[in-house]
């Protein structure tokens, strides 16, 4: 992916008109023009990599990004990681930290587990719930509407790519031509309010069932609150015969 693609992919993801959401000084300096911030974009899709690989992605030598990527270290915002490759030395791979989190939109994250806390404890669970059910029922009824023309799995599945990452999730879709499709989502917006409440989860994998449809087998691979990097979900057709077994 180059950097023109890493642009177009923010694009895509974010509106050119609405900058990230700031929570903190980190994010206020977030631009996506800059060498340092396409590396870590590249790192957040792509996850640990060497500075010939990061080079590779945004079209520039290895030792360019060699010293983006120690600058960034200098700021805390990635780490290295040496790896035995065969004889001589080991290969050095970059990882983002915790601080370079926050340079991703969070959806206000303070803010909302706060307000999820407090109707918990002032209206109870069964209220929060409610408030689940209903950001489900209107989250599928709006990827519903925007289904209707897509006539199998293969364009359901990249429409709902393109739906989560109009809000926020980074999503993609790998499809190794098994059959089987990958919707991977490199970040979660709402993380923070996820966390303490796993309805949310639970919630948005029921809309995925229901607008890929009966016939389609859906299982999360990978979870980013359970200590993934991203969250993929595996996505196929069911055939007749294993849905009758």
């Amino acid at each position: 992916m180059s950097s023109d693609d890493l642009e177009k992919y923010r694009r895509g993801g974010e509106s050119s008109e609405t900058p990230a959401r700031n929570t903190g000084p980190d994010q206020a300096t977030w631009s996506p023009r800059a060498p340092s911030e396409r590396i870590l974009m590249t790192l957040k899709m792509h996850g640990a990599m060497t500075s010939a690989q990061v080079g590779k992605q945004l079209q520039i030598t290895g030792e360019a990004a060699r010293q983006q990527l120690a600058k960034l270290m200098d700021d805390g915002l990635v780490t290295e990681e040496r790896r035995a490759a065969g004889r001589g030395r080991p290969a050095i791979y970059w990882h983002l930290t915790e601080k370079a989190q926050t340079r991703f939109p969070d959806t206000h994250a303070a803010l909302t587990v706060e307000i999820l806390n407090n109707i918990s404890a002032v209206l109870g669970d069964e209220a929060l719930d409610k408030i689940i059910a209903a950001r489900e029922a209107g989250t599928e009824a709006q990827y519903r509407t925007a289904m209707t023309e897509c006539s199998d799995l293969a364009a359901r599945v990249h429409k709902l790519a393109q739906l989560r990452k109009d809000d926020g999730y980074m999503a993609t879709v790998e499809d190794p031509g098994d059959g089987t499709l990958y919707l991977i989502e490199n970040h979660c917006p709402i993380c923070a309010a996820a966390s303490i409440c796993q309805g949310f989860c639970r919630a948005e994998m029921e809309v995925f069932r229901a607008i890929l449809g009966p016939g389609v087998q859906i299982e999360r691979a990978e979870h980013i609150l359970s200590g993934g990097r991203r969250c993929t979900y595996v996505i196929s057709e069911v055939h007749h015969a294993e849905a009758l077994g």
